[in-house]
């Protein structure tokens, strides 16, 4: 396996990320995909807070994942009363031929040490039930699933590194 990298999501991805989204087996977990590519719209004013990436194989476009503050968003799975301490990540392999391969295990390697390097206390990621290989990749990063929060999260030292408690 090529080690993947993330570069930054542009306006010129649009297209690419509209085409996954409606791939049989990235739809079926990423309900409402115009809502996605909205956000990805967005991303030079409302949305600037969300960090896009393109998941690349070498030179080749593999995926689509993004990270950011828990506090800017405010969405309504999760509470966070302070900014810079819980990020969020979204991840996806939008190329079939890369399914199964580890890649899903190191875009959310990537995305945890991104949120690291800005300060995240928590990680968290709310894959939809049902979606294994998902959940899989998150445990295999070293998330956890609070039955009490109904989402995976990971706690960081303030270097970045991994706790196993909060």
């Amino acid at each position: 396996m090529d080690a993947p990298t993330l570069r930054p999501f542009e306006d010129a991805d649009i297209p690419l990320l509209r085409d996954w989204l409606y791939r049989d087996h990235v739809a079926r977990w990423f309900e409402h995909p115009e809502s996605w590519l909205r956000e990805v719209r967005g991303h030079h004013g409302e949305f600037s807070f969300i960090r896009h990436f393109i998941l690349l194989c070498g030179q080749r476009p593999i995926g689509f994942c993004q990270y950011y503050d828990g506090f800017d968003a405010q969405e309504d799975w999760y509470a966070i009363d302070r900014p810079r301490d819980t990020f969020s990540i979204d991840y996806l392999i939008g190329e079939a031929a890369y399914l199964n391969r580890g890649y899903g295990k190191a875009a959310v390697a990537l995305l945890t040490d991104r949120a690291a390097q800005q300060g995240a206390r928590r990680i968290i990621a709310q894959p939809e039930p049902g979606n294994e290989a998902s959940q899989a990749v998150l445990r295999a990063n070293g998330y956890v699933y609070s039955d009490e929060q109904g989402h995976y999260q990971k706690f960081l030292q303030p270097e970045g590194r991994s706790l196993t408690q909060p």
